[in-house]
């Protein structure tokens, strides 16, 4: 069972270390993922050995609290906590300062040459001076008394964290003054007013408010920044329509989506959102889905086409069925996706929470040792000591250490999903950067998935409308893909054709049928050769077709041979950009397909890449595998449902075209569109904010490095420097806003690769004619090409040169009707607007 949680009083990296160890130890706990950014915990644990109680008391023991999450709160969670959070944080921040200004003053004031009043100054008013900074610093602790509270139980449970650091120095700071205080009444009352002097000049009060003070002020720093890191999730959740329109017993009623129910039927207008995922049952339109898959051009949508809430519907009205509502919509699984990326750690994190596990402690002893080595020596006072263990510990705390890798995580996550790209995990997003190889599944990822035309060979002296007139009306009558393509792309050219009668299918061969009289075979060579049908020199070519990967599929009239349309399922517009943007970040492509291995290696390449063709789906799996015996990281991208168990063995699986729960389930990366150049954009991100992380971890541990020989003194005898515990607190505070700004970065991330795309392939047309026509007959050229009046007038000169011959040219209708007042054939009408730089595509 997994199960969220909130978790309160966690501050520092060493907290969420400490939470997780505390909850690991656990009979039945599975996994643990500890969030500071988020204040939660995701827990994995087996339900018959332990209860979510036990998991509560186990936190609570280690000095923190936790409460289950409940799920409308999940959705909630990290807009308004991080809202309140700021809010109280500003109240105690503007409350800290409201006393430390006069404090400070009175302090330190009079160093600088500002006034004081007279009952604050000479040696007989000290008690006066230190009484009033003693009751100007009370208000500050009690503001800021968490850091106490949370600190020293900390500290108690043997679990040192941030606070107790802070605890430590500001108490120490307070302890030692009020020890002053005592001295300098024990001094007046005995006529000492020297060393009364003396232990007035010794007061850190003021150090102790501004550390809590400056301390609030990063903290107050870092709360804005989790708003801000969390902003992904807001749009998103902001994108979620709060009303729909649902049509309940004939009558249309508006109610919040909340209590829409699977299989309400919802009217959308123009210009709505659509409230929850769903089939358009009547209506057509165009809906902008870029909030969810990043597309900028709205999609066409009509009855039977599914419809993901949230979209915008741009143009038409229509009536859909509710298929998915609550959490179970897209959106809600984007959210909650994202959540649980930014909750999970990668292992670059994990790393960093040992390192403050142990951190923590060590600094206590760094700072103990260099107080009392310093009191030891005796050169300097005891002051001088103190200040030093105090600045050692304030400046130690690993607030930018714990901020370093979840800034970056939660950054990266949301960004992504600006993009259409999902990351289940912290952790596949850090493994994403070492991929060296990437696995493509061929159909629905390379190519667009269902065939298409791409070659029209026509017999000499047949033109190609009339070919395409002919296979349109047999294949119209047969539901097989490619016939369907054949279909489509005759409409495409606004080839009008007859319907077909009396379909005859032969197994392993094609179709046959009557089309106004005339008997037309459709099939492949076999029925040709079966049938009689001569193809001299086209055999040939139809054989160059296959050996490229193409279907030639073989047309005759009466026994005449029209001509061969070849149909290919071809790559996706963006295919070739993406595997040479893989090329170029220096990652081994590698295709693996069930197809067979000829039509495979044509589009290999083409591509250029590696091919393992002839594959079944359970065996994808076992390839994926034998690439990571190599010793290499392999990203497999496939379509989420026959590449699944190959999704789960890679070590970073990417579902492209996402929509399906197999997808959601299997794969760690999910592209919402299908487009592999997002899978490079996926990679590329991965790659910034690993390189984001580590600049981050760089910076805290260097700052550490540098701030702590500084603070206990080591340069002091040689140079003379020695850290303010003010200052030390306050570059604390400044290292951690250091690290979140850096993190903040990578919302400006932009993918290096700009999408281009490959040109689908081109038809190749042959044409020829040898038909004779009756004298004084009108004709009409259907002709492709012409764009503008200088083209008609062209075409029309051409042909009105031609001796016997009138014609008039149209634009619009794109065709010349040219009379015939002797005889000229068709092959010489089609030759001269030929070599007028034009293409005659029929001729009626």
């Amino acid at each position: 069972m997994k199960q969220k949680f909130d978790v309160t009083g966690m501050t520092c990296s060493a907290c969420s270390a400490h939470v997780e160890k505390s909850v690991s130890k656990l009979e039945g706990v599975q996994c643990v993922n500890v969030n500071l950014l988020q204040n939660s915990m995701v827990v994995e644990y087996d339900d018959n050995a332990l209860g979510t109680t036990d998991i509560i008391h186990a936190v609570e023991s280690g000095g923190y609290g936790a409460s289950v999450q409940g799920e409308t709160k999940t959705q909630e969670a990290p807009k308004n906590v991080a809202a309140e959070e700021m809010h109280h944080m500003k109240r105690r921040l503007i409350a800290s300062f409201c006393f430390l200004i006069p404090l400070f003053y009175i302090s330190m004031g009079h160093m600088m040459g500002a006034p004081l009043p007279a009952i604050l100054l000479g040696d007989e008013n000290v008690m006066i001076f230190a009484l009033t900074q003693l009751f100007l610093t009370i208000p500050v602790l009690i503001i800021n008394k968490k850091y106490y509270v949370v600190g020293f139980k900390a500290l108690w449970n043997r679990a040192p964290n941030m606070d107790s650091l802070i605890a430590l120095g500001s108490a120490a700071s307070v302890v030692y003054s009020v020890f002053a205080i005592y001295s300098m009444a024990y001094a007046m009352g005995h006529g000492d007013l020297m060393t009364a002097h003396h232990y007035g000049m010794e007061l850190y009060f003021e150090s102790a408010a501004m550390i809590l003070t400056l301390i609030t002020v990063g903290k107050y720093m870092e709360t804005r920044s989790k708003g801000k890191t969390s902003e992904a999730i807001s749009k998103l959740m902001d994108l979620a329509p709060k009303t729909a329109t649902v049509l309940r017993n004939g009558v249309e009623q508006e109610i919040p989506v909340e209590e829409v129910v699977t299989g309400d039927t919802i009217i959308v207008k123009p210009g709505q959102r659509i409230p929850v995922d769903g089939k358009i049952m009547e209506g057509f339109s165009a809906v902008d889905e870029s909030a969810i898959t990043g597309e900028s051009i709205p999609v066409e949508k009509q009855v039977g086409d599914t419809v993901i809430g949230a979209t915008v519907n741009k143009s038409g009205y229509f009536r859909m069925t509710a298929t998915r509502v609550g959490k179970d919509t897209t959106l809600s699984q984007i959210i909650a996706l994202v959540e649980e990326a930014g909750a999970s750690k990668a292992p670059i994190a994990k790393m960093a929470d040992k390192v403050s596990g142990v951190f923590v402690p060590v600094v206590i002893t760094i700072a103990v040792l260099a107080a009392v080595i310093w009191f030891v020596a005796g050169n300097q006072p005891f002051s001088f000591a103190l200040s030093i263990g105090i600045a050692v510990l304030v400046i130690s705390c690993p607030c930018a250490l714990g901020l370093a890798t979840p800034t970056a995580i939660m950054v990266g996550t949301g960004k992504g999903a600006e993009y259409g790209i999902l990351v289940k995990s912290a952790e596949s997003l850090e493994i994403a950067h070492q991929v060296q190889t990437v696995v493509l599944d061929k159909t629905g990822t390379l190519t667009e998935g269902k065939p298409v035309v791409t070659d029209v060979v026509l017999a000499k002296g047949i033109l190609r409308n009339r070919l395409l007139k002919q296979a349109a009306a047999v294949e119209a009558l047969s539901e097989h893909p490619l016939a369907e393509a054949i279909v489509a792309y005759a409409k495409e050219k606004e080839v009008f054709f007859e319907k077909a009668e009396n379909l005859t299918a032969t197994a392993g061969q094609g179709v046959e049928a009557d089309v106004a009289g005339k008997h037309i075979l459709a099939g492949n060579l076999k029925m040709m050769q079966e049938r009689g049908i001569q193809l001299g020199e086209w055999e040939a070519k139809a054989v160059d077709l296959a050996e490229a990967g193409k279907t030639p599929l073989f047309f005759a009239e009466n026994e005449t041979f029209l001509g061969i349309v070849a149909l290919a399922d071809t790559l996706k517009p963006t295919s070739k950009a993406a595997v040479d943007a893989f090329h170029q970040m220096g990652i081994e492509v590698v295709m693996l397909t069930g197809d067979n291995k000829r039509t495979a290696e044509a589009i290999a390449k083409e591509l250029d890449i590696q091919v393992i063709a002839e594959v079944l789906p359970q065996d994808k799996e076992r390839e994926v595998r034998r690439l990571q015996e190599q010793g290499k990281k392999v990203a497999m991208i496939g379509d989420g449902i026959n590449d699944a168990p190959a999704l789960m063995r890679a070590d970073v699986g990417v579902a492209i075209g996402a929509g399906t729960d197999v997808a959601m389930e299997s794969a760690d990366i999910i592209l919402m569109k299908s487009d592999l150049m997002d899978a490079v954009t996926a990679i590329e991100l991965s790659h910034a904010t690993i390189r984001n992380i580590k600049e981050n971890l760089f910076w805290a541990f260097f700052y550490n490095a540098c701030g702590i020989p500084l603070a206990a003194g080591v340069f002091y005898p040689l140079l003379e420097w020695k850290l303010n515990p003010m200052f030390a607190a306050a570059a604390m505070s400044f290292s951690s806003a250091f690290v979140v700004g850096n993190a903040l970065r990578l919302r400006l991330f932009r993918p290096k690769y700009a999408k281009t795309t490959t040109a689908l392939p081109k038809e190749n047309i042959q044409k020829e004619s040898n038909h004779k026509e009756e004298i004084g007959m009108k004709k009409v050229l259907k002709i492709e090409g012409m764009m503008c009046n200088h083209c008609t007038g062209r075409v029309e000169k051409a042909l009105n040169d031609l001796e016997g011959v009138t014609a008039e040219v149209s634009l619009e209708g794109k065709s010349a009707t040219v009379t015939l007042s002797k005889d000229v054939s068709d092959e010489t009408l089609v030759q001269t607007v030929t070599d007028a730089g034009y293409e005659v595509v029929d001729i009626q």
